[in-house]
């Protein structure tokens, strides 16, 4: 081994260390966290939530939600009950973010119970969806042992029966997942768009797929800022599992729209794991096992009639590309840079732009795709140790929500071969990508079937 190498195994194992105490030292000093009460008003068809979190009753969180009113929203047939389900199951998955800053061992839970499954189920979701989390700060844990929920409360939160009605609830990102399933289903059937914390990219999305502001549906979601002032401050912080927070606040939204159907749009790519040989994916509430688990829970303590699903579960991500190419008014209107998010601008430096530059490159010429990224990063000799982690040559893919190396390695072998008609000369492993169906999924008959027509009428 030579010295160089040496060095950066010892940093890295003492970075760890450090955390793992950091992590140890925290828990002692913190011994709870407590879901204290969630309460909410709701005037002139606007509904205002907001969360008490405690940690070791020495800090205090308040994050908020507002839901602003539109003339498609149904609260009449919710009763107080009902509406207390839902938000106390989005306060349960908001708690997280909040309890990653000391991880105490004991989660006191107050305005209602829980029975065994259900916190065995919380805690499950909890676990793996901090993987990232506890893979980046260093930090060993087991699922056992890592957390015990009590209750201290013995209502128990009552079913959800109210009439649906045909009605497709689809989040919108601004990326080109939702753009594909949006396109795809907005001619069939009726359709409500949802934009969690509207940005240029969403609402120019939406507006693009000729929906007005009034016919989208809109939730505003505040973080504490104490939580933001404890980040800088050296409490721990890292990724939490935002998919399955936004799962949750779907379910409000096709409640109160009486929508039956709430179609996702995450990929089969997404059950790939972020790090090798472990369980350890940054897409983890993307994945077809938190979907299969979230159907269950929601069947079981909440509704039987809502149906939960990703519209795009049976195919991947070259596809998703290959039928995004075909919708070129929303070129100049998309964006899914994270980093760029704030500016609404694609940064043309992090994972994601690389991954979404390549993946389309088959399908776009040259030309276009430069025009929508302001260069061609594929000659971009700064990403390069970004490629080699897409490409899979080291044992950790970015952290981003990219697609499988398999996808990557194939669009590398056909990027800039994309005619000005869209035809492209593919290699073979891209032809066989191009011809996959996943048949693991959720889909209800109807939907599969236009997902099956547009994806395979030309072949």
């Amino acid at each position: 081994m030579n010295f160089t190498k040496f060095v950066n195994q010892f940093l890295d194992v003492m970075a760890t260390y450090y955390d793992q105490n950091k992590y140890n030292s925290l828990r002692e000093e913190y011994e709870f966290f407590r879901f204290q009460r969630y309460d909410y008003t709701l005037e002139n068809d606007t509904l205002c939530v907001k969360f008490y979190f405690s940690l070791d009753d020495r800090y205090f969180f308040t994050p908020t939600f507002e839901l602003p009113g539109r003339k498609f929203y149904n609260w009449i047939d919710i009763d107080k009950n009902q509406l207390d389900t839902i938000l106390f199951n989005i306060g349960m998955i908001e708690l997280i973010s909040y309890w990653k800053l000391a991880c105490p061992k004991k989660v006191y839970i107050a305005p209602h119970s829980l029975d065994a499954n259900q916190i065995k189920w919380w805690k499950k979701l909890y676990f793996n969806g901090l993987g990232e989390f506890f893979y980046l700060n260093g930090i060993v844990e087991n699922i056992d042992d890592f957390m015990d929920i009590v209750c201290e409360s013995d209502v128990v939160c009552q079913k959800i029966n109210l009439p649906l009605k045909e009605m497709t609830l689809v989040p919108i990102g601004g990326g080109k997942d939702s753009v594909v399933t949006v396109e795809l289903l907005k001619n069939k059937m009726p359709v409500i768009p949802l934009i969690l914390n509207p940005r240029g990219a969403t609402k120019e999305c939406v507006g693009t797929a000729g929906f007005s502001k009034d016919q989208v549906a809109v939730i505003k979601r505040t973080l504490d800022s104490t939580m933001l002032k404890m980040n800088n401050e050296g409490f721990l912080n890292g990724h939490t599992p935002f998919s399955a927070m936004l799962a949750f606040y779907t379910l409000l939204i096709g409640f109160v729209t009486k929508s039956k159907y709430i179609a996702l749009s995450n990929e089969s790519s997404a059950n790939e794991p972020t790090v090798a040989d472990t369980e350890v994916n940054h897409q983890y509430s993307k994945s077809i096992a938190f979907e299969n688990d979230f159907r269950d829970y929601v069947k079981e303590y909440i509704s039987d009639d809502i149906q939960y699903f990703s519209f795009l579960r049976p195919i991947n991500e070259v596809q998703i590309a290959s039928l995004f190419a075909k919708n070129k008014n929303y070129y100049k209107v998309f964006k899914s840079c994270n980093v760029g998010s704030k500016t609404d601008s694609w940064c043309g430096k992090c994972p994601k732009c690389l991954f979404t530059y390549l993946i389309m490159s088959p399908f776009i010429p040259e030309k276009e795709l430069v025009d929508i990224f302001g260069k061609n990063l594929l000659n971009d000799n700064e990403l390069l140790p970004i490629l080699k982690q897409l490409k899979g040559d080291t044992e950790v893919k970015p952290f981003e929500c990219v697609g499988t190396i398999e996808e990557v390695n194939a669009c590398l072998e056909s990027s800039h071969k994309a005619t000005e008609n869209g035809q492209v000369s593919s290699s073979v492993i891209l032809h066989d990508l191009l011809n996959q169906y996943d048949m693991v999924n959720n889909l209800p008959e109807q939907f599969e079937a236009i997902l099956k027509d547009n994806l395979f009428k030309n072949k």
